[in-house]
């Protein structure tokens, strides 16, 4: 049983190899990127009728911006393309799951690591496109300069729990499953799958809602910094 994606090596030349992990993350995106041009190439034009999938994806894009003005009311729109692409890449790659051949990229410590450091990199980004780059780092020396390494760390150790409980909990749902599935192949693998999808939609949500915290936290404190 492997432990991670990282472990399957699916291609292999020399010291070049190509991992599930690697794998699985361009077919999600592929799979991203191709059914949002099919279901929004026809949004332009108002004469088409309304499609289901079309329909489908206004509702989820609705639902993500709720979430959102909820917890940062005035950002919601600049917020939304990067908090959308989080979420509906991690659930994509946990929903997939169900797929007998599928290992979700987000099993692996590497992807968590890269989508925390997205969050990581968009924090300051917003906070410095909202107050700008002098703004927005003051923060780090307040009250005191002493509290430059304190603020840092704080942020670092912020984010590598965000990978880490991210990658923690795909794991273990995958882990288990396997579990289950040695000692009762025949009804508690349904049971588990049915759960997996619950438990990757959930993880899905909350990175997606922790990254908006954060960006949101930053954003926020400038805002009240400069009144």
């Amino acid at each position: 049983m492997h432990i991670t994606p990282d472990q399957i090596v699916l291609w292999q030349w020399n010291w070049v190899h190509l991992n599930a992990t690697i794998v699985y993350t361009w077919i999600v995106m592929l799979l991203l990127t191709l059914v949002s041009w099919l279901v929004s190439r026809r949004l332009a034009e108002p004469d088409q009728p309304r499609l289901r999938w079309q329909t489908a994806l206004e509702v989820i894009v609705e639902i993500v911006r709720g979430q959102i003005r909820e917890i940062c009311p005035e950002g919601a729109d600049t917020l939304l393309p990067f908090v959308g692409t989080l979420f509906l890449y991690i659930a994509a790659s946990n929903v997939l799951e169900i797929a007998p051949v599928w290992h979700a990229p987000t099993g692996s410590l590497s992807t968590t690591a890269a989508l925390a450091i997205s969050v990581g990199v968009a924090v300051p980004l917003f906070g410095i496109l909202q107050r700008g780059l002098i703004g927005y780092f003051r923060h780090y020396v307040r009250p005191a300069w002493v509290m430059l390494p304190f603020h840092l760390l704080a942020e670092t150790t912020r984010n590598l729990a965000l990978a880490v409980r991210l990658f923690g909990n795909i794991m273990s749902e995958s882990m288990v499953a396997a579990l289950m599935l040695a000692v009762a192949p025949l009804f508690i693998p349904v049971l588990m799958q049915v759960l997996g999808l619950v438990v990757g939609l959930i993880q899905a949500y909350i990175f997606a809602i922790l990254g908006t915290v954060y960006i949101a936290a930053a954003v926020h404190r400038e805002q009240e910094g400069a009144k």
